[in-house]
């Protein structure tokens, strides 16, 4: 039940943030180094890219796959 309550509140998340982002960025101001790395509007890129991490990652997390992944690559290092 709690991963599908992480879908039900993380892809509205996502869609927020994408649509908000320019009072986001007003708030927070200029990041430095996503000003330095993606150029000029840089800041833009950094929110939808938070944002792009928000939706794959709650429905990963949703669907299963999130787990798995983490238990594959991860799992080795820590005897899972």
């Amino acid at each position: 039940m709690d991963r599908f309550l992480v879908a039900i509140i993380g892809i509205p998340l996502s869609f927020v943030i994408v649509y908000y982002r320019m009072q986001i960025k007003h708030f927070i101001g200029d990041v430095g180094f996503a000003e330095k790395i993606f150029g000029g509007g840089g800041t833009y890129t950094l929110i939808l890219i938070i944002a792009l991490l928000t939706f794959f990652g709650s429905l990963m997390y949703a669907l299963g796959t999130l787990q798995t992944l983490l238990s594959k690559f991860l799992g080795p290092f820590f005897g899972v």
